[in-house]
């Protein structure tokens, strides 16, 4: 059997466009987004005249990751109530998957329910 992408309508590429660019325009906002938050932090803690080291640009991810985590899932955010938990193990078993295919990670996805 061969598999082949359809080629698409001129109607149906504008559409793919126009979501290609706001996905680019999003990323872009949060991407910025975290570099002013770890620069914010790093600014206040050093005019507070704090030792500790200020939280990196990865905890600022983490923090995204785990609040669209709950969006994903449609729990709230603050109190991780109201979530589905079918959602939540398919965007685990996708995690799962990119990392054992495109990491190489030696895992078995989340069986299915």
């Amino acid at each position: 059997m061969t598999e082949s992408c359809p080629v698409l309508t001129p109607a149906e590429r504008q559409i793919v466009d126009i979501i290609h660019r706001a996905d680019q325009a999003l990323m872009a906002t949060v991407y910025k987004a975290l570099q002013d938050a770890t620069d914010q932090a790093a600014s206040e803690f050093q005019s507070c005249g704090s030792e500790e080291k200020p939280p990196a640009y990865e905890y600022f991810a983490a923090v995204l990751h785990h609040q669209m985590y709950c969006v994903i899932c449609g729990a709230n955010p603050e109190t991780m109530q109201g979530g589905d938990p079918r959602i939540a193990i398919g965007v685990i078993r996708n995690s799962q998957n990119i990392a054992k295919h495109y990491w190489g990670a030696d895992i078995e996805p989340y069986p299915l329910p």
